[in-house]
């Protein structure tokens, strides 16, 4: 019927405007060099071919030669040239476009700032002008360049956008295209010579990697936002499914703190946003703690960037109906609250708003948090927090304390680069930073340094001094360690030192070469080092079972810890055996034996994959370290378990696949477990559950399955065997038992939650199209 309806006469003017609006498109790129500029050109030439009139103007090909071609025949209009701080810049010829009146200009950088005197300030001031007389433009931008997302690139990545577009401006285009890349592609065409730019610094695989994850979640959210629109047309409500929305349902209590915490800490590994939701009864006035926490909760709800709402409620039988009908009306996924703390008789006289809800939540999935407080003790007082630091402040430090300080503040600075594997480029990186530092001034020396007769990082030892190594005679041979005892004496400021995890000779001062990297920073010289991550000490077992190969010289990990910064030099395994075979790494005669045994492909990917995780840990306790203080950090644990508990029904595979996507994220341990009651399967049910069997360890998990005697100790069963692993998530999918099941032989999920409080679990809904 909406077809039939007649028209206002400001829809109709809007309409006719828009016909004679031309059309904006953009091309987004996560950095410079991602190819936006040469499919913007290709896209051009397809056009004219099409008899399309198309023009460019104030394009940068940045004389990159397959950019260049494709500017193929297209016709180019002057742009103005200035200059600013001595960079050339180009403006739109506004005028002289006008005047051409083309059907579509090509033009770069939407971010662009014009020349004082001009007659716009911004080129996407430019460019709507253009749209308003019915040229239609065709641009490009880099997601840091988008104000929001340029303090979130600063923040990840210390790049500072020179030029910004309003939050807004992509909402304006008719059309945007993601024009993704891999770092390995980017690093490999700068390594060529074929990406030329003045931002060198971008150019790190760990801020290529921060920004094009920006990129692509920048252009995500609009899609999403076109899919919400289109199922709110269609009447369809619930969450699509397509990303992720965490909804924090909490009190004015003592525990609110820790379930918005864990609610934060769940939205980031799945990528999606964050709702705060509280229930108040309308008549009841807060108390003087209910009002301390609330301040505390709508505090923290803006440093999160979270949505906040208070609900009023009239009874608790209430609540469920309400937390649904907002969940669903804001497209949440899950749920997030605390275990019931009811006993099973208060819950049948009060209400219990866990069940209630489980009645209700079809699209929704339920997270009901472990309350560790009541397991371990804890209690957190948001309120208390401030002054209880602003009272350590005053507190006299013991002679032990001021000591310990002393020497923090003397000890210098202890930064290592880690890789997967032999010649990703450690020692070669760890050089060129030491030629850089000895170029601002800084004294910097190399005591000891393993090139392996590889060129490249020979030549990259520059202009920095090496020392000369320490002979030792052990049992008739002459060999060479480093001389800690000459760089303490020579005192430089920083001292380049390969090979973190070496022994030393015996017989000599230290066993280890990080014992004397220890005391070298003591003597307050910085020192900068390299690694492997086999050599990880608590990783040894896990690269043997990967490899195959028991590492024999390790570094503990307090030493990673110890470390000021920790770097990770990263290499495609394809590309590293690459260099293999070209002699880059080893001597041509042990580059054979070397492809088949550590360094098999399957070897680089699995050690690969270790050092990213290890890092991505590291990094992670670094960042709750400087920005959660203290208690507010909540009860996040590192160490994680999955437990998916299963059936035979078609859902298994869902919750499996459910199951490997949160231990991925998490970089936790998981099992499958299934609790079959029969004491014999038929054949039929013998296939399926090998079929169960092998999607799990296809995915990495283990399949467990454990005999009961009745339904009613299913429940029991699961949580003994999640105990036993001392599982920290336990994931079960929505009974679908009848009433008379659920009489006859009770609910596995409601006994789960009524004796498994001390762990999280989470509850999947089914998802339907």
């Amino acid at each position: 019927m909406e077809g039939f309806r007649r028209r206002s006469p400001e829809e109709i003017l809007r309409s006719i405007s828009e016909l004679k609006r031309g059309r904006l498109k953009v091309y987004v790129g996560p950095f410079s060099g991602s190819g936006k500029t040469y499919h913007m050109l290709h896209e051009g030439n397809a056009l004219r071919k099409q008899g399309i009139d198309v023009v460019i103007c104030a394009v940068s090909t940045m004389q990159r030669k397959e950019t260049v071609d494709q500017i193929g025949c297209l016709e180019r209009v002057p742009s103005l040239h200035w200059h600013a701080d001595g960079v050339e810049k180009k403006d739109l010829n506004i005028e002289t476009l006008l005047a051409r009146n083309p059907e579509v200009v090509l033009v770069d950088g939407l971010a662009h700032r014009n020349r004082p005197e001009a007659r716009f300030k911004t080129r996407l001031e430019d460019i709507l002008h253009l749209l308003k007389h019915g040229i239609s433009v065709i641009t490009t931008m880099n997601v840091y360049e988008l104000e929001g997302y340029s303090e979130l690139a600063q923040r990840l990545t210390g790049i500072e956008a020179e030029e910004t577009v309003p939050a807004g401006t992509l909402e304006l285009a008719d059309e945007i295209r993601l024009i993704d890349v891999t770092p390995e592609s980017i690093l490999s065409r700068l390594s060529e010579g074929v990406l030329e730019t003045r931002n060198a610094s971008l150019f790190k695989r760990d801020k290529l990697d921060k920004l094009r994850e920006l990129a692509l979640r920048l252009v995500a959210e609009g899609v999403n936002e076109s899919l919400e629109k289109h199922r709110e047309a269609l009447g369809l409500l619930g969450p699509s499914g397509a990303s992720e929305r965490i909804l924090v349902s909490t009190q004015y209590h003592w525990n609110g703190s820790i379930y918005i915490r864990r609610g934060q800490q769940i939205a980031k590994r799945l990528g999606g946003d964050m709702l705060i939701v509280t229930f108040v009864h309308p008549k009841k006035p807060m108390n003087k703690d209910q009002a301390a926490f609330k301040r505390s909760i709508v505090k923290l709800a803006e440093k999160l960037d979270a949505g906040f709402a208070e609900l009023p409620f009239a009874h608790r039988r209430a609540i469920p109906k309400q937390l649904m009908d907002y969940a669903l009306a804001n497209k949440v996924t899950r749920i997030v609250l605390g275990h019931s703390k009811q006993t099973v008789w208060q819950e049948w006289w009060r209400g219990s708003v866990v069940h209630r809800l489980m009645k209700l939540t079809r699209h929704v999935d339920l997270f009901f948090m472990a309350d560790s407080a009541g397991q371990k003790g804890e209690r957190i007082l948001p309120a208390s927090i401030a002054s209880k630091t602003d009272t350590n402040l005053y507190k006299r430090l013991s002679g032990t304390e001021v000591e310990e300080q002393i020497n923090r503040i003397k000890r210098g600075t202890f930064k290592i680069y880690i890789g997967a594997a032999p010649g990703v480029g450690k020692t070669y990186t760890m050089l060129r930073e030491g030629n850089i530092l000895l170029k601002k001034g800084i004294q910097v020396v190399i005591g000891l340094l393993e090139t392996h007769g590889r060129k490249e990082t020979q030549d990259q030892i520059g202009e920095v001094s090496t020392l000369p190594r320490k002979v030792v005679h052990y049992q008739g041979a002459r060999l060479e360690e480093m001389d800690t005892e000459a760089i303490i004496r020579l005192n430089p400021e920083v001292a380049l030192i390969d090979e973190l995890a070496h022994t030393n000779v015996p017989g000599s001062k230290n066993k280890k070469r990080y014992e004397d990297i220890l005391e070298i920073l003591e003597a307050g010289i910085s020192v900068i080092s390299t690694m492997n991550v086999q050599h990880v000490e608590s990783l040894n077992d896990a690269v043997e079972q990967l490899t195959g190969v028991r590492v024999r010289e390790t570094v503990p990990d307090h030493i990673l810890r110890l470390a000021d910064e920790v770097q990770l030099i990263d290499v495609a395994p394809n590309a590293l055996r690459q260099r293999l075979r070209e002699g880059k790494i080893y001597a041509r005669n042990k580059v054979d034996q070397a492809l088949n045994h550590f360094f098999k492909t399957g070897n680089l990917i699995a050690l690969r994959e270790l050092a990213l995780r290890e890092i991505a840990d590291d990094v992670d306790e670094r960042l709750e370290a400087r920005e959660h203080r203290g208690s507010l950090r909540g009860p996040w644990r590192r160490q994680e378990f999955i437990f998916v508990c299963v059936t035979l029904s078609p859902r298994a595979e869902s919750l499996i696949r459910r199951g490997f996507r949160i231990a991925h994220r998490l970089k936790a341990e998981w099992v499958v477990h299934y609790a079959v009651v029969q004491a014999e399967l038929s054949e039929e049910q013998q296939k399926r559950v090998e079929m169960l069997k092998e999607l799990t360890l296809r995915f990495g998990g283990r399949f467990e399955l454990r005999h009961v005697d009745h339904p009613r100790q299913v429940a029991h069963k699961l949580l003994e065997e999640a105990n036993r692993y001392k599982s920290t998530q336990l994931i079960i999918g929505r009974s679908h038992r009848k009433l008379w099941q659920r009489l006859r032989y009770g609910s596995t999920v409601k006994t789960i939650l009524t004796i498994g409080r001390h762990m999280d679990v989470l509850v999947v809904s089914e998802r339907n199209a």
